[in-house]
């Protein structure tokens, strides 16, 4: 299953512990008891949470967090044994998935929680700063919820009697992001006490973060594939022109079939069926283009905590959680087709066509007069979350405990998008799609014919002339009540130990809106008598700023390739400014938000397990059983945005409701070879209900903005079932030595009803009113089955009897291996399915690991951490083009260090830095697609912080 490195990987991780260290294993000898803190006590802390729990679970506590360079919970999590981190950009680190899988159930304080319209809260958003603890369950109880195939990642926050007494802690960073050359603040303040009344015992706690991000991301991307004739055509086709669906963008008969799996063939010599003859082809790309992505964001975050405990068999908590976002980002992009669509008989520059050896593909060519654009687009988004919880815990007797909480939250999310476009017909690109390790060049020459005018200065505003405007904003947001009570009973019948017992009834709603204005053109037909420099319009409507309209980026890509650096654009953050005044010289007026669709889903949960514990062959084995029922009804309601835009006196709504239940069992047991060796074996099964905008009936329609002779279309399928999982894990632990640890889990996943696209070709009315169109609509459906399985393997070690020098050095390493396969229907362009294919899980590594060295001695910590992952299948591209579906990434790696110094009792110091080896991320067409199929390449920032943190 696995290759041979794996098991040379495990047997070197256990030989490099030593045999010292086996021998001291064995020993069976009385150590005093010493605590341990500092980065030694953090990492032997979360051990214990590993080796206590009848589950699979890793962990990091407070102080591992605020040890290392970590913003948020995703950025804290990346050193977790099986969980692999990506889309890193915007200053940080968004996306996560637990063995290879992106399902994963949220909980803070074990209450599921979720941003807008969501399943999940975005994990991004909450501070480090503010946590205790998290937990990522890899094994499901049949006490915990049962969302979330990939696992579970419980976020505990601090509260009041976590402390002995008073405490306070105020923290603060500097960070700067290298690329956008700001300084940041990421502050943070904690307040605790507690006191004994004649009432009993009371604690309170704030805890509040705040944290600012001025981030640059740079991207450089070459286009699509797309077919071309050669130099000796089949007529009508003429030299190097390229090859529509049909000839003129006719879409009956077409000459090739667009969205294939493994793409067109590339060998040298391919051919397709021209009216009958058999014509040679060339794979080029469609354009070129490059991104200079800029932003701000700040997140707000508040916990309250209230703790009373009238007595030793009772307590009483509230508590309220805030998480808010905010963000402002500006793209600046420059677009160049690099596909004339006309004949190059006559043309020069043809002649400048290199292919890669052995295969039909353009590696470098000359284009003349090309289409190009620059796009000035501003987005905001606005977050705001709160979650309310009150409860209470009683002893009831001497076996019996019972604990419920009635939660509230309410989440909003809303988006606001304004864009234009500067265009002109280009004199000339030179383009070399892969110029070295996937990464493009690209330059557009002066034209020497031309006098006083410079064709390859892309800042001049002369040259430019205005073009489309758009104009759009969406809302989401949902709200949920929820109650649960569980109850633990124990007990001595037989083996068994205890019963737990509970029940969670939780009432969602959510519900999405947008408008959408775009694609409005030529507001300004004399461009240069619009003075962009300084903003002013010399016609009927003048609009005033300082910057004005235009906004000119440098430096891009930090030298990094050999593409522009610097162009002309519109500039975003004018147009918002001045909205009324744009959408006024447009001749435009602000369109109101629509409801998409209005869900309420009625959630009831029901669980029962028995903890047992007993002998085998002389040794201690226990582990609990259980089941837990769930059923949820789902009522939605629909509502066609486009038709209702056109004709809003009509009911333009529709609805649907669903109705799902599922009983699902759980069975872990833990067996204990020794005091420091123990295995466990688990069978659970999980599932994924569908998020709520994939359950939205309404198809959008997406006018063709790239000529290719048809538009793409979207929508939802309100028949979608949970996906489901059944588990198997296997662990073997071994706690070798104090704070040390070597442990590997084998564990399978076998899923049933993966939600994937469907895609089919239709005929549907234009969402102008203008005509019929032709899209490629995509619809989801359980329409795919899935298989994953893999290794882990994990240590900590910090050596003992080492040199004075080197004493307090240690070690953390994972390593994860991971196979899997999804079975995709393929279809034609009916939708019918013609074959099926065998296809790796999306955003599964096959392998990853991570190394910390962390030396932790008298007043000085340090902690350098490295993670690698390797190349994955990310996401499918859209199906209009030549090129094979899959979009992969090539492996990705991060190196971080941390470097604090106890000043004394009450202060200590922090530098640190992340992505220190300042990597560029790339991904490619198909899965061997990376030196002639390479697609986007992303830079982003390095960042340095120095901090303190002052406690009392």
């Amino acid at each position: 299953m696995f290759k041979k490195k794996t098991l040379s990987l495990s047997i070197a991780m256990v030989a490099a512990l030593g045999s010292s260290y086996v021998a001291v294993a064995q020993e069976d000898e009385q150590l005093e008891e010493v605590v341990v803190t500092g980065i030694r006590g953090s990492l032997t802390q979360a051990l214990d949470v590993k080796r206590d729990n009848t589950q699979i679970v890793d962990a990091i506590v407070a102080e591992d967090i605020g040890k290392f360079p970590d913003n948020n919970v995703i950025e804290a999590m990346q050193r977790i044994t099986g969980v692999q981190v990506t889309n890193r950009g915007s200053g940080e680190v968004a996306g996560i998935s637990i063995r290879g899988l992106t399902d994963i159930n949220t909980t803070v304080n074990g209450r599921n929680i979720f941003t807008a319209s969501g399943l999940a809260v975005a994990l991004q958003d909450i501070p480090a700063s503010l946590i205790k603890q998290v937990d990522v369950y890899k094994t499901r109880s049949a006490s915990q919820i049962e969302n979330g195939i990939a696992g579970s990642v419980d976020v505990k926050t601090q509260r009041p009697f976590n402390f002995d007494g008073s405490k306070v802690v105020v923290a603060a960073r500097a960070i700067n992001q290298e690329q956008s050359d700001e300084i940041d603040p990421n502050i943070s303040a904690l307040a605790s006490n507690r006191w004994d009344t004649s009432s009993g015992e009371f604690g309170a706690l704030v805890n509040l973060s705040f944290a600012e991000t001025n981030y640059r991301d740079q991207s450089v991307t070459p286009g699509a594939m797309v077919p071309f004739a050669t130099d000796d055509p089949v007529a009508p086709f003429t030299n190097y022109e390229r090859i529509f669906l049909g000839k003129g963008g006719v879409t009956e008969n077409p000459i090739w079939t667009p969205g294939l799996l493994n793409g067109l063939p590339s060998a040298a010599g391919s051919t397709l069926d021209v009216n009958g003859e058999p014509m040679e082809y060339l794979l080029g790309r469609d354009a070129i283009f490059a991104s200079d992505f800029t932003g701000k964001r700040e997140r707000t975050a508040a916990n309250v905590s209230f703790q009373f405990a009238p007595n030793d068999t009772s307590e009483y908590l509230f508590e309220a959680f805030y998480n808010g976002y905010r963000n402002e980002s500006f793209n600046s992009l420059l677009f160049s087709f690099a596909d004339w669509w006309g004949s190059y008989v006559n043309d020069p520059a043809a002649a400048n066509l290199e292919v890669f050896p052995g295969t039909n593909i353009v590696k470098s060519r000359s284009v003349s007069n090309q289409y190009m654009f620059t796009s000035g687009d501003f987005g905001t988004g606005k977050t705001d979350s709160y979650v309310y919880a009150l409860g209470g815990s009683w002893d009831i007797g001497s076996n019996l405990k019972v604990k419920s909480e009635l939660v509230y939250q309410d989440s909003e999310f809303s988006t606001t998008f304004a864009g234009m476009r500067f265009d002109k017909v280009g004199y000339q690109l030179d383009v070399d799609f892969n110029a070295g390790g996937g990464l493009p060049a690209y330059s557009f020459p002066d034209n020497p014919a031309t006098v006083g005018v410079d064709e390859s200065d892309l800042t001049d505003l002369v040259a430019w002339n205005s073009a489309q405007f758009y104009d759009s904003g969406t809302r989401s947001n949902g709200d949920a009540t929820t109650f649960t009570t569980d109850a633990t009973y124990t007990t001595d019948f037989s083996i068994f130990t205890a019963f737990d017992f509970g029940v969670r009834v939780d009432n969602r709603t959510a519900a999405e809106a947008a408008r959408r204005q775009g694609a409005k053109n030529n507001a300004i037909t004399e461009y240069d008598s619009y003075n962009i420099i300084d903003g002013a319009y010399n016609g009927a409507i003048a609009i005033e700023s300082i910057e004005g309209i235009a906004s000119i980026n440098k430096g891009f890509f930090d030298g990094e390739a050999n593409v522009p650096t610097t162009w002309a654009a519109a500039n975003g953050h004018y147009l918002t400014r001045n909205i009324g005044e744009m959408r006024g010289l447009y001749g435009l007026t602000e369109l109101p938000l629509i409801n998409g669709f209005d869900i309420e889903e009625l959630t009831t949960s029901a669980y029962v397990t028995a903890k047992f514990e007993s002998e085998l062959a002389g040794k201690a084995i226990d582990g609990e059983v259980g089941l837990r029922y769930t059923g949820s009804e789902t009522d939605m309601v629909f509502t066609d945005i486009n038709k209702e835009l056109l004709n809003p006196t009509v009911d333009n709504s529709s609805s649907a409701t669903a109705d799902t239940s599922k009983v699902l069992p759980s069975l872990m047991v833990r067996y204990h070879w020794t005091d420091n060796l123990q295995s466990r074996i688990a069978y659970t099964e999980t599932l994924r209900r569908p998020a709520f905008g994939q359950l939205n009936a309404n198809i959008n329609y997406n006018e063709d903005v790239t000529n290719i002779g048809y538009g793409t279309a979207g929508g939802g399928n309100p028949d979608l079932k949970p996906t489901e999982s059944q588990n198997y894990d296997f662990s073997l632990e071994w706690y070798f030595a104090d704070s040390s640890s070597l442990y590997g889990t084998l564990f399978k996943r076998e899923i049933e009803g993966f939600v994937i696209d469907f895609r089919r070709q239709v005929q549907a009315p234009k969402p102008d009113g203008s005509g019929i169109g032709t899209y490629v609509l995509s619809q989801p459906f359980n329409a795919s089955n899935g298989e994953l399985s893999g290794l882990e393997l994990g240590a900590v070690w910090f050596p003992e009897n080492l040199p004075s020098v080197l004493d307090g050095f240690g070690v953390q390493a994972s390593y994860t291996a991971l196979e899997s396969s999804q079975t995709t229907p393929v279809t034609n362009a009916a939708g019918e399915i013609i074959e099926t294919k065998k296809t790796d899980l999306f955003g599964v590594s096959d392998e990853s690991y991570s190394v910390v060295l962390a030396y932790d001695k008298y007043d000085v910590g340090v902690r350098l951490s490295y993670a690698w992952r390797s190349a994955f299948l990310n996401n499918y591209e859209a199906a209009l083009f030549a090129n094979p579906l899959e979009v992969w990434r090539k492996p990705e790696s991060s190196l971080d260090l941390q470097v604090s110094y106890q000043v004394n009792d009450n202060l200590s110091l922090t530098l640190d830095g992340t992505n220190l080896t300042e990597e560029i991320y790339q991904s490619y067409y198909g899965e061997n697609g990376s030196t002639t199929n390479n697609f986007g390449s992303a830079l982003y920032s390095r960042t340095f912080a120095i901090g303190a943190r002052l406690t009392f």
